[in-house]
């Protein structure tokens, strides 16, 4: 695929009152310079990140060979898939002030130094977030640098600036409203951590604080009465921009974030004004050519706007306005000066690195071009239908994609004897979280998922590992659901899970998965089924004498 020239586009909604480092930061990003940064820590802050690698440990910051701070604080990134320790390639959150220093990286006063283990073309966050501010969604400025930490030099990096005020400040007109953190996989309903911003009100929970906004969201979201439901949503969301919002994350791929997985994202409530939510963690965008986007989503708020039929073909609207963006050629002309960049980077510090990363950026460019004619083809798909089921009869659902938290599964379908299976092998790091999703769309009653799954030396993760994890070994679930007991060692078994729909119609997403120190599974495609079970009927009750 050839590379085209065009310029970096409009940089984001620009707030009324504007502090100079704002400038600077936005010069700086457009700019795109490569900088050397340095991260020098003493034998003390290298033990603190090794023991609690989430809390800050003092850093002298040098950039360019000019030594920028020695009071800044330094600790470890990243969620399952992109956590790595501090003697491996680790990512890094740096905050200039952290210890009462008063210096700016280019008008940043905090950033995030980005390892980029699930994204090897070390461009899916520039162009995501490019396509998100160019449509006027806040998203943040995304660069590359060079890292070295201590005497490794680590190569290049993701650098980007992080969600705080100033970020605040540059992208709506008032920064003293409450933002809050989705962190893993946490929907609206749970105890978000808030980064900016600070509650009013006499309802004060366990940390002194409220909350009430946060609450009255997702009390409004589990409204049972749906017309009481989309009013209070008008009224507590800027639904316009959130369809927006949602229409982007699935033309981008964006499979884990908020729509689609309750995950990175952050949601600012701008005092007197409804609520936004911001797009966080696409690493993985683009991914995936083929994804839906006309599943419903299950994330609260996604859910609660599409089954609103009027919300739902606003949608689609802004599916077919945002179409242009995605024009592969355009992409591609915006890439070719950050790929530029990136490669001198790049081959300034290994050949090999260099010579990777053209070739899944090449790939990339593949993938650009599937997406642009599968949002084309699905553009006037007609709306999904619910599958039909005789009664008793097991329906086959083929069309599993493949998901990974970690770098080193092997995620792939395979042709055993001419039958198709879906297979993952734990990779060496001896953490595998992967498998195939698949959504489905069910109306109310229960039923029953089966599979046949066949295992070879899976050795499951412990509790420690795999903390807060709907099950281990390997297994088929619902998402969302707990699983129990998996299948491990060796051997086969046909699994069942039973589940049930209790709305109208809900759109499910099926999951098979490995979470596994090491071994392979491998589920058969045509055993893959569900079966909507009969209604259970209460015993008869025998007259009283």
């Amino acid at each position: 695929m050839v590379w085209g020239v065009l310029v970096l586009g409009v940089l984001g909604v620009l707030t009324t009152v504007r502090p100079a480092h704002a400038d600077e930061t936005e010069a700086f990003f457009k700019r795109g310079t490569i900088p050397l940064i340095e991260l020098k820590f003493d034998e003390t802050s290298v033990e603190s990140l090794r023991n609690e690698p989430r809390t800050y440990a003092r850093v002298l910051i040098v950039v360019d060979g000019k030594e920028l701070t020695n009071a800044a604080g330094a600790k470890l990134k990243g969620a399952a898939g992109s956590f790595q320790s501090f003697d491996e390639r680790p990512g890094f959150t740096i905050n200039l002030g952290k210890f009462d220093g008063t210096s700016r990286l280019h008008g940043m006063r905090k950033f995030h130094l980005n390892n980029a283990v699930q994204d090897p073309t070390l461009l899916s966050e520039w162009l995501a977030s490019s396509i998100l501010r160019e449509s006027d969604v806040p998203a943040t400025l995304v660069s590359h640098a060079r890292l070295k930490v201590n005497e490794r030099d680590l190569g290049v990096y993701v650098l980007k600036e992080s969600f705080d005020e100033d970020f605040l400040r540059r992208n709506f007109r008032n920064a003293a409203g409450n933002l809050y953190d989705g962190g893993f996989c946490s929907d609206i309903d749970s105890e978000l951590e808030r980064d900016e911003g600070k509650d009013e009100g006499k309802d004060v929970g366990e940390n002194g604080e409220t909350r009430a906004d946060l609450r009255a969201l997702a009390d409004a979201c589990n409204d049972p009465d749906m017309k009481s439901r989309w009013k209070k949503l008008e009224q507590l969301v800027d639904v316009p921009a959130f369809i927006r919002f949602m229409a982007l994350e699935a033309m981008l791929s964006h499979w884990d974030g908020y729509c689609y997985n309750s995950n990175n994202y952050r949601l600012y409530f701008e005092p007197a004004k409804r609520a936004r939510f911001i797009p966080h963690g696409m690493d993985q965008c683009f991914q995936d050519p083929g994804m839906s986007i006309l599943d419903m989503p299950r994330a609260l708020v996604a859910a609660s706007v599409m089954k609103n039929p009027e919300w739902r073909s606003d949608y689609r609207r802004e599916i077919v306005r945002l179409l242009p963006e995605f024009d592969p050629q355009r992409l591609m002309k915006r890439l070719e000066p950050v790929q530029k960049r990136v490669q001198e980077a790049l081959r300034a510090y290994s050949n090999d690195a260099a010579d990777l990363q053209s070739t899944e950026a090449s790939a990339l460019a593949d993938r650009l071009v599937a997406r642009a004619q599968n949002l084309l083809e699905q553009r006037n798909a007609p709306e999904p239908k619910p599958l039909v089921f005789k009664p008793g009869a097991a329906v086959v659902i083929r069309g599993f994609h493949g998901m990974s938290e970690v770098e080193d599964a092997n995620v792939e379908e395979v042709d055993e004897n001419g039958a198709q299976w879906y297979r993952v092998t734990a990779g060496p790091s001896g953490r595998c979280i992967a498998g195939f999703r698949r959504g489905v769309l069910l109306e109310r009653g229960r039923y029953q998922f089966e599979a046949l799954v066949r295992t070879d030396g899976v050795i499951a993760l412990d509790a420690l590992q795999d903390e807060g994890a709907p099950g281990t070994a390997a297994g088929i679930r619902t998402s969302g659901a707990p699983r129990g007991e998996g299948a491990s060692g060796g051997g086969e078994r046909v699994m069942k899970f039973e589940f049930e729909v209790t709305e109208s119609t809900a759109d499910v997403e099926l999951v098979l998965e490995l979470r596994a120190k090491r071994g392979t599974a491998m589920w058969r495609a045509d055993s893959i089924t569900l079966t909507k079970l009969r209604p259970q009927t209460k015993p008869a009750t025998k007259p009283q004498t």
